[in-house]
């Protein structure tokens, strides 16, 4: 195989002439275009938002030749040449507000080189006004506006609420321009991770089609498992080469590891594309998304909201509430699911609900962790290792030894005044629990009887596990007999274990204490 996979590159006239490998979305963007024309789109971070505004754009300047061989060749008859304003907002870091101001300035001169302006057009927003107008004065057709990753500064100025008001208001005034200027334009697009909904910035700009949950679209971004086979299945079957599988353990494998993204309530599986072009140019799988970090922000917010991280896994939401991030330092579930870390699992129509849960494997762990610097502090390198040991010897069988092991590291965690409640000592083992990745971990598992803490299934084996805080193994075990938790699992043809487990303090030192039955 001679392929060149476009990691990392997001221009789309680069990827077709250098003939890098490329998932032919022309079709549903020739459909995009004559469906409306304000749209906002909200998708993850490295889901191909900015390639999908590139090709637009390419598109929109009437560059027929790239798109020989693909649908938009044979869909589109016209290829009119519109004037096209594309602001990207990716490449800065907004820490004071002369930054924003800085490069939406420079953009506007440089438009303002090719249009012209007027001394009157004071502000950001009139300059751009004016520009819009002449644009499509000069060039006798309406413009086309392309404004990429939209809410960048926003989110870098999250737990700044001073500098957030002040890149709110700039960018409320700014994006207002569009709806003042409507006569001169022929298609708008805004994508970004995040929807500041209730917070003014799109409150002079009511016009735009919020697609970000809508099933026409729900595929604009990302590679479906169609596609995936259609255009990587040469690529599988190295890959499958590569790591001593088959091709059929591949595909598994990259299911498990990428897949299960859905962006509407019937919406096709959905594979993170960043994470599939990396496993396929290095041949080994490995988790890429996370490599481009994690928002720090994201963790900080989950613990300071004190959010039961076992909700992770059943989490409900409305549309409403999925649409924006405004309730999110109290509700931190719009910005899980906006960022990806979330995704739709089912939607209950009669009362538009929406099931959610973790996308896949990459973004189960990478999560976890992420968030086990905040709870184990400075001994994070240790419990990496301390993980990996428990893991061997639950593979084992030897469930007594890895408790032992676990109960030894928690008594070298520090005690803090500020994570003194029960939450975040249960938080901490949920997620030692699930970074214990060759098995399935299940947190809070439905049973007739009730809820499981957390089910661990190994090969031969499924552990039963309940959790107390500063009261004794033996009543959570009792709670396990009490509730018949392991009848759940009597037709597994697997052996079934009790764990009874409590977590104390005894004078300012982590305890674990533990029943096996």
């Amino acid at each position: 195989m001679n392929r060149i996979y476009p990691v990392g590159i997001q221009n789309f006239e680069e990827i077709r002439k250098g003939n890098y490998c490329y998932v032919d979305k022309t079709a549903l963007i020739h459909r995009l275009v004559y469906s409306g024309k304000y749209y906002f789109l909200s998708r993850p971070r490295r889901f191909g938002k900015s390639l999908l505004i590139s090709t637009l754009e390419a598109y929109f300047q009437g560059k027929k030749e790239l798109f020989n061989g693909l649908a938009m060749e044979t869909l589109e008859k016209d290829w009119t040449v519109y004037p096209v304003l594309h602001l990207d907002l990716n490449n800065e870091k907004y820490d004071s507000p002369d930054k924003l101001d800085g490069i939406l300035h420079n953009v506007l001169c440089r438009w303002e080189e090719i249009y012209g302006k007027r001394d009157s057009e004071t502000s950001l927003s009139l300059r751009f006004q004016g520009i819009i107008q002449r644009a499509s004065e000069k060039t006798g057709h309406h413009v086309v506006i392309l404004i990429d990753e939209y809410d960048k500064p926003m989110l870098q100025a999250l737990g700044d609420e001073a500098l957030l008001t002040d890149y709110r208001n700039t960018l409320k005034a700014f994006y207002g321009t569009l709806k003042s200027c409507d006569q001169y334009i022929k298609f708008a697009l805004l994508t970004g991770v995040t929807k500041f909904s209730k917070v003014s910035v799109f409150s002079d700009l009511n016009n735009l089609m919020d697609i970000s949950i809508d099933d026409r679209f729900t595929n604009l971004c990302g590679i479906t498992e169609e596609e995936l086979y259609l255009n990587f299945q040469e690529d599988i079957i190295a890959l499958g080469e590569n790591n001593g599988m088959t091709s059929e353990e591949a595909k598994s494998t990259l299911k498990k590891l990428y897949d299960g993204y859905h962006f509407a309530g019937n919406s096709d599986d959905i594979y993170n594309p960043f994470s599939l072009l990396n496993t396929f140019a290095k041949m080994r799988f490995g988790s890429y998304w996370f490599e481009t970090g994690t928002p720090t922000f994201l963790v900080e917010l989950l613990k300071r909201s004190k959010y039961n991280l076992h909700r992770l896994t059943e989490e409900l939401a409305s549309a409403d509430c999925l649409g924006g991030i405004d309730s999110m330092n109290t509700n931190p579930v719009p910005i899980l699911y906006q960022s990806g870390y979330l995704t739709i699992k089912d939607y209950e129509k009669k009362i538009d609900v929406y099931t959610l849960d973790f996308p896949n494997k990459e973004i189960e762990v990478g999560l976890f962790d992420s968030l086990l610097p905040g709870y184990l502090g400075s001994g994070i390198d240790m419990g990496r290792v301390v993980i990996a040991d428990i893991s061997s010897y639950i593979n084992s069988g030897k469930m007594d030894e890895a408790l032992q092991m676990l109960a030894d590291f928690l008594e070298t965690i520090p005690y803090c005044d500020n994570t003194n409640y029960e939450g975040h000592y249960q938080q901490m083992l949920y997620i030692i629990f699930a970074l214990l990745t060759d098995y399935n971990i299940i947190v809070e598992q439905h049973t007739a009887k009730g809820r499981i803490d957390i089910t661990l299934e190994t090969a031969d084996t499924i552990y039963v596990m309940e959790l107390k805080f500063n009261k004794s193994a033996e009543e959570a075990l009792a709670q396990i007999e009490a509730r018949q938790y392991a009848d759940a699992f009597k037709m597994s043809g697997k052996k079934v274990v009790k764990v009874g487990l409590n977590f104390s303090i005894k004078d300012e030192v982590n305890t674990l204490e533990w029943v096996i039955s």
